[in-house]
C-alpha cells in the first residue's frame, strides 16, 4: 500500500469527533502546561520584584506577547499537524509574523544608538541563561503537547513535534516574561526566540520517537 492510500485509510477510518475536537485539546494542554509553567516559575524564582511597575510599560507586554504568539502559531500547526495528513498551508505565517513585528520595533528603537549600547542591550544581563530557562519552563507545556496527540494519528512525526515545541516554546517564554527583567528589544528578539527556537528543534528532533503509533 502506497502511503498516500495509508494516510487516506486513517482518515477515513479514523473516529468521527467534533470539528474542534483538536482544538480544545490544544487549548487544554496549553493551559494546563502553562499553569505547571507558572508554578515552577514561582517556586525557582518568582515574580520580578517590580512587576507591577513593568506592567505599565508597552514592552512588558510586547515581551509576553511575543511568546504568546509563538505559542498560538505553534497551537496553529499542532491543530493541522496531529491530523493524519495534516498541512499547515499558510499557517506558517504565524510563526514568521512576530520575529517581523519584533525585528521592526528593534530596528526603529536601534537607530542612531552608539554599537557599544547596542551590544549591552541586545546582551542584557542573563543572555548566557534566558534560553535555558525558556527550555525548562517549556517542559511541562511539551509533556502537556504530548498528551493532546492521544488519540489522534498524526503521520508527519517530525512537523507534528516541531509544532509541539513550538508551541511549549511560546508558553515558556511568555511565562518567563513574568520574572525577567530585560526591557530591551534587542535582547527579547536574540535570546527568547533562541530559546523558541531551541524548543522547536528538540520537538522535531523527538517527535518520530514520541508520537510514533
Amino acid at each position: 500500500m502506497r502511503t498516500e492510500d495509508l494516510i487516506d485509510a486513517l482518515a477515513t477510518d479514523a473516529p468521527a469527533e467534533p470539528a474542534d475536537f483538536l482544538s480544545r485539546r490544544v487549548a487544554l494542554a496549553v493551559g494546563a502546561g502553562a499553569l505547571v509553567a507558572f508554578a515552577i516559575l514561582m517556586a525557582w524564582w518568582g515574580l520580578r520584584h517590580d512587576l507591577a511597575q513593568a506592567a505599565r510599560s508597552a514592552f512588558f507586554w510586547i515581551k509576553l506577547g511575543y511568546g504568546a504568539a509563538f505559542a498560538v502559531a505553534g497551537a496553529a500547526l499542532v491543530d493541522r499537524y496531529g491530523r493524519p495528513g495534516g498541512a499547515a498551508g499558510s499557517r506558517w505565517m504565524l510563526v514568521a509574523a512576530p520575529v517581523v513585528v519584533l525585528a521592526a520595533i528593534a530596528l526603529a528603537v536601534s537607530v542612531g544608538v552608539a554599537p557599544d549600547q547596542l551590544r549591552r542591550d541586545s546582551l542584557g544581563h542573563s543572555w548566557s541563561v534566558c534560553a535555558l530557562h525558556i527550555l525548562a519552563l517549556a517542559a511541562p507545556v511539551f509533556v502537556a503537547a504530548l498528551w493532546a496527540f492521544r488519540r489522534l494519528a498524526p503521520t508527519r512525526l517530525r512537523l507534528a513535534g516541531f509544532a509541539a515545541g513550538l508551541m511549549a516554546g511560546g508558553a515558556g517564554a511568555a511565562v518567563y516574561g513574568l520574572a525577567c527583567t530585560e526591557n530591551t528589544a534587542l535582547f527579547v528578539l536574540s535570546w527568547y526566540t533562541l530559546g523558541i527556537a531551541a524548543c522547536a528543534a528538540v520537538g522535531a528532533l523527538l517527535g518520530p520517537r514520541l508520537l510514533r503509533w
